[in-house]
C-alpha cells in the first residue's frame, strides 16, 4: 500500500476542490473529508496490495490513491471529468456513479478468485444508504454463505445526499449489526466536511 498519511488525502481533496472552484472540471465531483484515518486503518489492517481488487462508487478519490494509483494520474482523470467513475484496470480499481452497480460484480470477482485459486481479495467501499439496497444484502449474503475472499466496507456519514440516515432506517444501527454478515463487513461512522456533491455553491463553467 502506498504510504499516505491523513493529511496527504486531505491535501489532495483540497487541491481538487480548488480546481473545481475555478470551473475547470465540467463534471460532478464528490469530495470527502473526515474518514482519512479510517480508510488508512482499513488498508493497513488488510494489507491491501497489487493482487487485490477495489470497487467504489462516486466518492473514490482516496481509494485510488491508497490502492497505489499515481497521484497525478488520479488528478488528471478527475480533471477529465471522471471523478464519480474512476477506473484504473492496471491497478485493479473499478468505480461507478450508479448506486449498487458494482456489488454483484464484486461478489462475482471474489467467486472467480476463489474458484480459480488465484491470489487476491475483493474490497468494496460504499456508503450507509447504499448498504440498505437489496443488491448489497444479496451480495453480502452470497460472499458470506460461500466464504468468498471479499470485504464490504461501509462508510456511514449519517446522510443519504441530504436525508437523515437514521430517519430513513428507523433505527440507530445498520440492518447488519448483530448478524452473521458482519464477518464480511467493515463499518465505521464519520462526518463529511464537504457537501454531498460539489462545493455547496454555484460554479460557472
Amino acid at each position: 500500500m502506498t504510504e499516505y498519511q491523513p493529511e496527504d488525502l486531505t491535501a489532495f481533496e483540497n487541491e481538487i476542490a480548488g480546481i473545481f472552484a475555478q470551473g475547470l472540471i465540467a463534471a460532478p465531483v464528490h469530495l470527502r473529508a473526515g474518514r482519512e484515518h479510517e480508510l488508512i486503518r482499513i488498508f493497513r489492517k488488510y494489507d491491501i496490495g497489487p493482487d487485490d481488487y477495489v470497487f467504489g462508487f462516486w466518492d473514490s478519490h482516496e481509494l485510488c490513491l491508497l490502492k497505489g494509483v499515481p497521484r497525478e494520474q488520479v488528478k488528471q482523470s478527475i480533471v477529465d471529468g471522471h471523478s464519480i467513475a474512476l477506473i484504473f484496470p492496471q491497478y485493479k480499481v473499478y468505480c461507478s456513479g450508479i448506486v449498487g452497480s458494482l456489488m454483484g460484480t464484486a461478489a462475482g470477482a471474489a467467486w472467480a478468485l476463489k474458484r480459480r485459486g488465484k491470489a487476491g481479495r475483493v474490497f468494496l467501499f460504499c456508503g450507509d444508504m447504499s448498504a440498505e439496497t437489496g443488491i448489497f444484502h444479496e451480495a453480502v449474503k452470497y460472499i458470506c454463505n460461500f466464504d468468498l475472499p471479499a470485504v464490504f466496507v461501509v462508510s456511514d456519514n449519517g446522510l443519504s445526499v441530504m436525508t437523515d440516515t437514521r430517519a430513513a432506517w428507523g433505527s440507530a444501527d445498520p440492518w447488519f449489526k448483530g448478524t452473521r454478515f458482519e464477518s464480511k463487513i467493515e463499518y465505521f461512522r464519520y462526518t463529511n466536511a464537504w457537501p454531498h456533491s460539489g462545493l455547496g455553491k454555484l460554479i460557472k463553467f
